[in-house]
């Protein structure tokens, strides 16, 4: 077949998929931003698509999201009309919707069979939009009107695919029954055969020295430091916990932008606003023991995950990190927040410890209890990595469960959704 990927930072979630449907003969073709010139990508071929000049046009702000969304969508028309234009037709289009991208894909191969990546449908509820109070002061009412009119990206790809898919059921949840009766739960998988307890790695540390599996270390990961994942949470349990365990080492990863929800005060960062609030509370000795490692390249995250003795996850009610399940993978004893996507994979006392996503004094008393029983966290570990091995182990589990996605998604009659 020929099937057409389409995600502005290819290859996102697709980056199992794409060269295993290569790999079976496929001619595979991607569109994405993240290029400048044509590449060959792990037998796919990767080709750049170009936004506009801004146009700079008055946009009332609830709508600026979808007029960013609709203009990715009419470059990415334009690029397949080229694309037609050369000969190429898919049989299927996978792409991920969230950047408008998909959005006139039809218009332009009404005969193509599309699935589509649903990653979330935002919620307006208190679960979601109210979760963290102290970041919704200054929002204001009209809030949860900009967080209706953000679902219209969504909303006009409604008509467009024909099948979906979503990493959990969390996420599947949030989308209303006409979205959710054509959406498959099939994760992006978990390499486990990479990611595994290697009780002999070694980590340098930026401000030199390292640390090993006979070092007590915490873990804590963010793509970016900010509060969606419970950044500032984390922050201010740090004092005391570094008072109680006066060896214990914390590692720090992530950015310093913003991934989700608000930014902070002009000019300055989630991260260095939550150190200002709390440095002061910390002795140069035990500020020492806490290293932001910033943004790590894969072998490196996975070895610092592998020198984990207890690491600590904490999120809104949102989309669940990779970075949990990859904990889990090396037998990482896990302290997590007892939040709606993370009780999907961790049963507490089971496979890891949950605590209330605010209660500070929870969270370090399960952290504390845990590197004082290398016993519990043994048993943690190790049940933590066997679910994840049975449940999303990518080669045994989530990549053939994708392929039968696309073999269902291929012998459909393409464009019938809602007939």
């Amino acid at each position: 077949m020929n099937i057409l990927f389409i995600h502005q930072n290819f290859p996102g979630q697709f980056k199992h998929l794409a060269p295993a449907l290569a790999a079976g003969g496929h001619r595979c073709v991607a569109l994405t931003l993240r290029v400048e010139k044509p590449i060959r990508w792990n037998g796919v071929q990767v080709l750049p698509y170009a936004l506009p000049e801004s146009r700079r046009q008055h946009v009332h702000p609830w709508l600026i999201d979808l007029d960013t969304k609709v203009t990715r969508g009419e470059a990415c028309f334009y690029a397949a009309l080229s694309l037609r234009d050369q000969g190429f037709t898919p049989d299927i289009i996978v792409a991920h919707p969230g950047w408008g991208e998909a959005m006139f894909l039809r218009d332009v191969w009404p005969e193509a069979r599309i699935g589509l990546y649903y990653e979330l449908f935002h919620r307006s509820d208190g679960d979601h939009m109210a979760f963290d109070p102290e970041f919704m002061r200054e929002v204001g009412p009209g809030e949860a009107l900009r967080i209706r009119l953000k679902n219209l990206n969504n909303r006009l790809h409604l008509p467009v695919g024909d099948l979906g898919i979503s990493p959990t059921r969390f996420q599947a949840d949030t989308y209303p029954p006409e979205f959710r009766e054509r959406i498959s739960v099939i994760h992006d998988g978990v390499p486990t055969d990479l990611l595994w307890p290697d009780r002999s790695v070694a980590l340098h540390l930026p401000e030199g020295g390292r640390v090993t599996r006979e070092d007590e270390v915490i873990t804590f990961v963010n793509r970016n430091l900010e509060p969606y994942r419970g950044y500032h949470v984390f922050m201010r349990a740090l004092p005391r916990l570094l008072r109680e365990r006066p060896r214990a080492q914390v590692l720090i990863v992530g950015g310093d932008g913003v991934s989700y929800g608000s930014r902070p005060p002009e000019g300055q960062t989630w991260k260095q606003v939550f150190i200002d609030e709390v440095r002061a509370q910390l002795p140069d000795a035990d500020w020492a023991r806490v290293h932001f490692m910033g943004k790590l390249p894969y072998d490196r995250f996975a070895t610092l995950l592998a020198v984990s003795r207890v690491h600590v996850y904490l999120t809104y009610p949102f989309v669940l990190s990779w970075s949990l399940l990859e904990a889990m993978s090396v037998g990482a004893a896990i302290v997590a927040s007892d939040t709606a996507p993370v009780r999907e994979v961790i049963a507490d006392g089971e496979t890891g410890l949950l605590t209330g996503f605010f209660d500070q004094d929870a969270l370090i008393a399960s952290v504390c209890g845990l590197l004082d029983d290398p016993e519990a966290r043994e048993r943690l570990g190790r049940a933590a990595r066997a679910h994840v091995r049975q449940h999303y182990d990518l080669e045994t589990v989530c990549l053939p469960a994708q392929m039968r996605w696309v073999d269902r998604l291929a012998a459909m009659t393409p464009g019938t959704v809602g007939d």
